[in-house]
């Protein structure tokens, strides 16, 4: 075992332990990790800014997916576009999760991380919002719409954010126009597994400033197991995640710390709760698509009405179970006497899932994603997210520095005191 990863088991022990977060800097992104993202186009508003304090809202709309992707790298030949559906949606926030992007085995449980399978999904995802595949079928004039489109300045992504644990990967992409205003990128790794803190389960939250308004994103990988009483494995997860994931206050310690601390707050992940039923039954109700009988005992649902989740929002479910497939098909383990010998039996059921907490965000979409070659399938949502902007003052500084503010001095003398008539912002 190489050097490297015979000291990370003491280590990952040794800050569960000692309570002790994983350094918040430590991520990958287009840009210098900074406080702040720089650039020369970002309004100055410094103190001296008079009326910088008048506040406004923006809505921007944020997709959102979540996938167990059974520890297979992605194929060659696979079309990202078809999850994001970048064809027909168009989001400024791209937050994409992914769970087992690495096989589960002794050096990753350990901690050790293969980049080059998130740097495979990220190139994915890079040439896919924006779309820098050649085109097949497409006619000339679609063509010629979309090249213009993709050349308006600040359409492009950029990636502020990609953060790996383990087999955990969260990735956070916006449109180039808002990299200005994105500030205080930090992730925050929580390891839930073998131990109970080991990487293979656990949480990597991420968490960044858009303008005025707060975002954290959870990617969750939770306990596995259909057992009676797994359930509670997962809670426990759950409420580590929520005790132990905390993010520098920032240089005027004026950001949240904590998850629920935060103005907009997503938990996405394989959840991996199960629906309280025989499995008999499930698979019975499945077949029949009788979703409001299944989701009448699923899990999760208990737990956002009284539990863990009390007081979080999912949407309502219209689709059928994301797990558990088998790769490459359109069956369900266990269907049709197909299971072989010794063969672990799973019932269908939602582990994926895409929930909200806290005011300012309204969903609009709530769906899966077909694509198959793994046990699971992707989940996706969309949603609106209000945004606090302050005002620039650039306005006014034109104002005052043109020849209309000069034409309106020159006539009230007798009121302006030339030795201020330069003001200044």
């Amino acid at each position: 075992m190489p050097g490297n990863q015979e000291v990370m088991w003491p280590r990952l022990v040794a800050n569960k332990i000692l309570r002790k977060r994983l350094g918040s800097n430590n991520f990958v992104a287009d840009f210098p990790c900074n406080k702040e993202i720089p650039s020369l186009d970002r309004p100055s508003l410094s103190p001296n800014s008079i009326f910088s304090h008048h506040k406004d809202t923006h809505n921007y709309r944020i997709f959102v997916s979540t996938w167990n992707v059974g520890g297979v790298a992605p194929p060659e030949d696979l079309d990202i576009e078809d999850l994001l559906d970048t064809g027909n949606t168009s989001c400024e926030i791209y937050v994409l999760g992914f769970q087992e992007i690495v096989p589960l085995s002794a050096s990753n449980v350990l901690g050790s991380e293969n980049s080059k399978v998130s740097m495979k999904w990220n190139s994915l995802i890079r040439r896919a919002l924006n779309n820098k595949k050649k085109p097949h079928c497409l006619d000339k004039i679609q063509h010629s719409i979309e090249e213009q489109n993709k050349n308006i300045p600040g359409q492009d992504f950029r990636c502020i954010i990609s953060k790996q644990m383990v087999g955990i990967l969260i990735t956070v992409w916006v449109r180039s126009y808002l990299c200005p205003y994105i500030r205080y990128p930090s992730v925050s790794c929580i390891g839930c597994g073998i131990m109970g803190c080991l990487g293979n389960k656990g949480s990597v939250s991420v968490r960044f400033r858009l303008h005025e308004t707060s975002f954290c994103f959870v990617c969750s990988h939770l306990a596995s197991g259909g057992r009676q009483g797994d359930e509670k494995l997962r809670n426990s997860n759950v409420s580590e995640i929520f005790s132990r994931t905390s993010f520098p206050r920032g240089p005027s310690l004026d950001l949240p710390r904590k998850i629920l601390d935060h103005d907009r707050v997503i938990f996405l992940g394989d959840l991996n709760y199960r629906i309280s039923l025989p499995e008999s039954n499930v698979r019975l109700l499945v077949d029949e698509r009788d979703w409001k009988s299944l989701l009448e005992n699923d899990q999760l649902r208990m737990e956002l009405m009284n539990g863990q989740f009390e007081g979080w929002n999912e949407g309502s479910i219209q689709f059928a179970p994301t797990y558990k497939y088998r790769p490459n098909s359109d069956v369900y383990y266990g269907c049709f006497n197909q299971s072989k010998k010794g063969e672990k039996k799973r019932a269908p059921a939602w582990c994926d899932r895409i929930i909200w907490y806290g005011k300012g965000l309204k969903q609009h979409e709530y769906d899966r994603g077909e694509e198959n070659f793994s046990d699971h399938r992707p989940v996706k949502a969309i949603f609106t997210a209000e945004v606090g902007v302050l005002h620039s003052l650039k306005q006014f500084q034109s104002f005052f520095l043109s020849e209309r503010f000069d034409r309106i001095t020159s006539q009230t003398d007798d009121f302006v005191c030339k030795g201020r008539s330069s003001f200044q912002i």
